[in-house]
């Protein structure tokens, strides 16, 4: 086994047009930073952390990158039957904002899940790993969702087909597609966020809609269209009731869409 790994998880947008809950994108840059080794103190432990301005905690029960760490322990000795004597340290640098829509608490989960794995060898397989780390989404946001964490672990595009079981799909990437990041300088909690959602009645109208929308999409990531894309990039559910909560989006959402 390896003593000390240094992992980088990317950051990523979630919610992808009308796929909110299972689609979500990778993004090159920023992303987290963990550093793991092996300790004499069972269990994860956090030693460092980083970037955050004292955020954070250091509590391996409500840090997002030592609850998916415990997570793929536990996993590696359900699966072993073989009892650790040490422990794993982790050091977290933290690039990702907080509170910024790009899936922090998602690139913190990754990193701590697949440095432990690292650790021990490689014993579990990514979506194994993506299931570790929505541990620790579930203390982060309340819910294990999972369209930011399975994107900063495979990479690219990623549907999530189901839940339980966890089953990943990676799309195709259009080959001219560039993201580009506005961020209005306001942090939105996802757990506060995700109440608004939770509190709403949805019209079947525009459920059917979205529906439409997401197979539309799905199919233009298949067809490198990007005219299509663009036009089927639409939410009538989730973004309607979130939009009050990020200044200047119907503004910023206008001028790309004049852009091309």
């Amino acid at each position: 086994m390896k003593n000390k790994v240094r992992v980088f998880a990317p950051a990523s947008a979630s919610n992808l047009g009308p796929g909110f809950d299972v689609i979500g994108l990778a993004l090159p840059d920023p992303g987290d930073i963990v550093e793991a080794e092996w300790c004499d103190t069972p269990g994860v432990s956090i030693r460092e952390i980083t970037g955050d301005g004292g955020a954070l905690p250091y509590d391996g029960a409500r840090n997002v990158a030592a609850v998916a760490a415990n997570d793929v322990l536990r996993r590696f000795q359900a699966d072993n039957q073989i009892p650790l004597h040490r422990g794993i340290s982790l050091r977290l640098e933290k690039q990702t904002p907080l509170a910024s829509g790009l899936g922090s608490s998602g690139a913190s989960a990754v990193a701590g899940a697949f440095a432990t794995n690292e650790l021990l060898d490689r014993p579990l397989s990514r979506t194994a790993l993506v299931a570790s780390a929505l541990a620790g989404e579930q203390v982060a946001a309340g819910t294990a969702h999972a369209d930011n964490v399975a994107p900063s672990m495979l990479g690219g595009i990623v549907l999530i087909r189901s839940y339980e079981p966890l089953e990943l799909i990676n799309l195709p990437i259009p080959t001219s597609l560039q993201v580009v990041v506005v961020h209005p300088h306001c942090e939105v909690s996802t757990a506060a966020a995700r109440r608004l959602v939770n509190e709403r009645t949805y019209m079947l109208a525009d459920a059917v809609e979205n529906l439409g929308n997401l197979g539309a999409l799905v199919d233009a990531l298949h067809r490198d269209d990007l005219e299509q894309f663009g036009r089927s990039i639409v939410d009538r559910l989730v973004e309607p009731v979130r939009a009050k909560l990020i200044p200047g989006l119907a503004e910023v959402k206008e001028a790309a869409r004049d852009c091309g």
